[in-house]
């Protein structure tokens, strides 16, 4: 063979192997529509970074490698110093479960279609009508959002938690019998059928507390044929659930380890991809149960069973922010009234310091609830623990002291939020490589108050704090679960990956300046180093800002 046969046949292999190498001019030199040159390209798979251009045409990457010169393009964007990377895919949020029809948001609020908060942080797909609930038409719903047009893509699921409440139609705190299953299974084939990509379930909320892991199969039996995922909001996300309370309930409530049993026999049973959602390891009797909890999964899945989590990088849940530690039975309609009544009977307090010692535990305890709202200003800020301290009382006395003398018509006296997470399994769970990245967010504008910070942050914060700052995980491992992961879940075959002939959902964000700057304080700030969003190679996000494009639409398999 000649030098030059084998410095040929030593390109042509390095051209195959190696994606930097990778050229694809196209054909009768047709002009791209957007070139990006001299980027760092992430492409999604966990692999590490290499430089290339990428083109774009027709909604498409046509073509990933040296492309410079190669062909002309509409547009010409050098990004040197930036990082591509295929658009993120946040696997449970709540941005159109409210969106039956196309009368849900009309004059300003239409600019909710486009999804600011989501599009700003790089995100071009959404999975929606989580933790089961979703309207019952799914076509109707489908039909609105593609008429309307939204910021990103949208995948659908049909909610088990509506399904039940339109079967079972108020006679719901019992097992459903087999003739109700039967209708429910009806529900769920139809809304497949109509483009739904799976089902979700809230099983710690009302109706499907009372539903048993009969009827859950049964209803998961019915996405299987159509290879849909079942993402399942959790009996318990710590020791116990929301509702539990110890004076009013029987001990043993289900925990964050049965409902992982739960969804391992669902799988098992179905042999549908099931997903541990928003997982989490909750109040401080449960810290450190990421590993019990990881190590239930790992065994699974080295089995073959088809489960995997999503979770968000915040120690705060959703629910952390409306916390109030007296529970309803002692507050009633009068809440100071009713509480001081409650106080002035022996059997009655003892009940009420035992509950409310339980909600400070699962809450994270008092020096990890902050008041964010009272009348008295100087409260603000601060945690439980230290007004207890400054007071020299007791935390139970000082949540007592709150609602006594807060505002009388607000359940707790103000605004709390409780930080009832631990760092320690916030990173063990985002280090696993079956673990994607989520919000659990909905749509937010700056009029609708108060929300949590991971309605603008989720996705920059799990690559600046976790990956950069923190280096719990690379960046490349943040990237990986929110794109390639995602997709790899839904059964998503052209996202989330920088490949030629996959859907242009890309975004270009800068390394040095990437960040989530929202607080639980001031949570309407949109994050910062994300340069440009394209959805299906139409920008949303263009040299920073926002245009208000929505070329987004419902992604369904069928």
């Amino acid at each position: 063979m000649t030098k030059t046969k084998i410095l040929l046949a030593c390109v042509l292999f390095l051209a195959a192997t190696s994606p930097a190498l990778l050229t694809s001019a196209p054909a009768d030199n047709d002009t791209y529509d957007v070139l990006f040159i001299n980027g760092q390209v992430l492409d999604g798979t966990g692999n590490p970074w290499f430089y290339a251009d990428v083109a774009v045409k027709d909604g498409r990457i046509a073509a990933v490698g040296s492309l410079e010169g190669t062909a002309g393009a509409a547009r010409v964007i050098d990004i040197r110093g930036k990082v591509l990377s295929p658009g993120f895919i946040d696997i449970h949020c709540h941005a159109y479960d409210r969106v039956a029809n196309e009368k849900v948001w009309t004059g300003n609020n239409e600019k909710r279609f486009f999804a600011p908060n989501f599009v700003s942080q790089g995100v071009t797909t959404l999975v929606s009508n989580q933790c089961g609930y979703s309207p019952i038409d799914i076509a109707l719903q489908k039909q609105t959002l593609n008429t309307k047009g939204t910021g990103p893509n949208v995948v659908l699921l049909i909610g088990h938690n509506a399904v039940r409440r339109q079967v079972m139609r108020g006679d719901w705190e019992r097992p459903a019998t087999e003739e109700e299953i039967s209708e429910m299974r009806a529900l769920i084939l139809r809304a497949m059928q109509d483009g739904a990509s799976g089902m979700s379930s809230g099983l710690e909320y009302v109706p499907a507390i009372w539903s048993t892991n009969d009827e859950v199969a049964a209803l998961v039996e019915e996405i299987v044929p159509f290879q849909g995922v079942f993402i399942a909001h959790e009996r318990a996300s710590g020791m116990s659930p929301m509702w539990y309370v110890p004076s009013q309930h029987e001990p043993g409530p289900p925990n964050m380890l049965d409902n992982i049993r739960d969804l391992i026999e669902i799988s098992t049973r179905t042999g549908a991809t099931v997903v541990a959602t928003h997982i989490k390891a909750r109040g401080a009797d449960f810290w450190g149960g990421s590993r019990a909890i990881i190590n239930l999964i790992e065994r699974a899945r080295s089995r073959g069973v088809n489960i995997w989590a999503d979770g968000y990088p915040y120690n705060s849940s959703g629910s952390d922010g409306s916390t109030v530690l007296i529970p309803r039975w002692a507050l009633g309609r009068s809440f100071q009234a009713t509480l001081e009544e409650n106080l002035g009977d022996p059997v009655k307090k003892a009940d009420l310091y035992r509950d409310i010692r339980h909600n400070l535990n699962w809450r994270g305890g008092a020096e990890n609830i902050v008041v964010m709202d009272y009348p008295e200003k100087s409260f603000i800020g601060k945690t439980l623990a230290q007004l207890a301290a400054e007071r020299e009382i007791s935390d139970v006395e000082m949540v007592i002291a709150l609602q006594m003398e807060g505002n009388p018509k607000q359940a707790g006296g103000g605004r709390l939020r409780g930080f009832s997470m631990s760092e320690i399994d916030i990173e063990a769970f985002a280090a696993q490589t079956w673990c994607a990245t989520s919000s659990d967010a909905s749509i937010a504008l700056p009029e609708d108050g108060p929300v949590h910070a991971r309605f603008y942050g989720t996705f920059p914060r799990k690559i600046r704090r976790y990956a950069l700052e923190r280096q719990i995980i690379s960046v490349e491992h943040a990237v990986r679960a929110a794109t390639s992961l995602p997709a790899q879940i839904l059964g998503l075959r052209d996202r989330g990956q920088v490949r030629e002939g996959f859907q242009a959902d890309l975004v270009v964000f800068d390394l040095e300046t990437i960040k989530d700057t929202a607080t639980f304080f001031e949570p309407h700030q949109h994050a910062e180093g994300i340069d440009y969003v394209l959805v299906g190679g139409t920008f949303v996000k263009d040299k920073g800002k926002l245009t208000w494009e929505r070329p987004g639409r419902v992604i369904t398999r069928r």
